[in-house]
């Protein structure tokens, strides 16, 4: 039997913050860099997404359904398409056209709702499943939460909407004597199915491609097919970033040449059938994955420290989400578009404090001087958010202090004060002229 390799990339960007202080608040309540977001998307967008995507859908019509491959795209990268880079959305309209794409579910903002709030969660994802509707035409069967952040709750959240597959990482000390290369069922679920992400097949391309002290350094096309097909039987889940292909990777390092041709030989070899993660929902589990405590595919430790590792990054999450009910209640559209754009998960990773290895890639990703820097930036902003809510509060109050306090025979009555119209001050005046009749 062949293996069943599933490859799925992950297509996402924030929109993040100007720099903002406590001086802003008095006369800007704007937040995001627009200037700063156009020139990374841009960027990306000639460097990554575009002759990326060239590539694949060239490939994809070659083989004639041999190649197949997932993506799962945020909401916040679709909107910043739509605003400074329109081709690309055009280009991923033509993958999905193919029929040989999956477009997978996720939170729209890219947040760490599913920890903090079950409503806000559920809005996130349904608005992410109306966008896929939308702009590509799918609807999607399977689940991918924010940065592969699981647990078994979350799968529960995410069979219960109605999602056949979800995706987590591969963790080895979870796993124990397991192979990740197996299709799961996760624990308390009932028919949902797991696919766990490959771990050292993944971060072999997407982090020791270009390492020449790595043992296997260079990697080929033809060395990373040998170690697939070396699998046999099995489900071997690659889930990469997207932006690993022309960004993370440049060009001059023939990662766009690798990339063609491991699917190229991929596709010919009978021992590798392309599939994607729906596609894997119709094969029967291996057995039960166990999961209670939260994991993600970020850093070392593959668990939530990425995010919430430091009292900085739980002060700035937990201030955010306070803000949740009373922003809701406001039914302010501005005020709240602006807080989900909050809740993307970015703006906390940047707030991590770790050193070495994983210090270094949040240092890569992160647009601040310092960790420090980043997490005064978003006080700052949570704190104008704060200021914005109590004037909106405010106003509504002056708006309660309209309604007046009639006493009647019945009772207290309470009623609108509304100022006497013309026709309303007439009556009376109709009513004893025709006493005097």
């Amino acid at each position: 039997m062949p293996a069943k390799l599933c490859l799925y990339f992950q297509v996402h960007q924030p929109f993040r913050l100007k720099k903002y202080t406590i001086f802003s608040a008095e006369r800007d309540q704007y937040y995001f860099d627009d200037e700063k977001n156009r020139q990374i998307i841009q960027s990306i967008a000639a460097d990554c997404y575009l002759p990326a995507n060239k590539l694949l859908l060239e490939l994809i019509k070659k083989y004639k359904g041999r190649f197949k491959v997932a993506y799962s795209i945020t909401g916040t990268a679709v909107e910043q398409f739509q605003k400074y880079a329109p081709e690309v959305l055009a280009s991923f309209r033509a993958l999905a056209l193919t029929g040989c794409v999956e477009f997978l579910s996720e939170t729209y903002y890219h947040s760490l709702s599913a920890l903090y709030s079950k409503t806000e969660f559920i809005e996130q994802v349904e608005k992410h499943r109306e966008m896929l509707l939308e702009q590509f035409d799918y609807e999607p069967k399977t689940f991918r939460n924010t940065e592969l952040i699981y647990d078994n709750e979350i799968a529960r959240m995410a069979e219960a909407l109605g999602y056949e597959v979800i995706l987590a990482e591969g963790v080895e000390h979870i796993l124990g004597w397991r192979s990740p290369n197996y299709v799961y069922q996760p624990a308390g679920a009932g028919k949902i199915k797991l696919l766990l992400r490959n771990c050292k097949l993944s971060d072999d391309l997407a982090f020791r491609y270009n390492n020449r002290l790595w043992p296997d350094y260079p990697l080929t096309p033809a060395k990373y097919l040998r170690w697939i097909e070396q699998l046999g039987d099995a489900a071997v889940n690659i889930f990469v970033d997207y932006e690993t292909f022309g960004e993370h990777i440049k060009r001059a390092e023939n990662i766009f040449e690798f990339l063609h041709g491991f699917i190229k030989e991929a596709a010919q070899s009978e021992k590798i059938e392309f599939i994607t993660p729906v596609e894997a929902a119709r094969f029967k589990p291996a057995g039960e994955i166990d999961i209670p405590a939260a994991t993600s595919w970020a850093d070392t430790q593959k668990d939530l420290s990425a995010w919430l590792g430091n009292n900085m990054q739980k002060d700035a999450a937990q201030n955010l989400y306070a803000l949740e009910k009373e922003i809701k209640k406001t039914k302010n559209k501005i005020l709240l578009n602006d807080w989900k754009r909050l809740t993307s998960a970015d703006h906390l990773y940047y707030i991590s404090t770790k050193y070495l290895g994983d210090g270094e890639v949040h240092g890569y990703f992160s647009p601040y001087k310092s960790p420090y820097d980043a997490f005064i930036n978003y006080m700052n902003v949570l704190e104008n958010v704060r200021k914005r809510l109590k004037l909106l509060a405010n106003a509504a109050g002056r708006e309660d202090k309209r309604v007046v306090v009639k006493k009647t025979k019945k009772g207290v009555k309470k009623m609108v004060a509304k100022k006497k119209t013309k026709k309303a001050a007439k009556k009376p005046a109709k009513k004893k002229a025709k006493k005097r009749k």
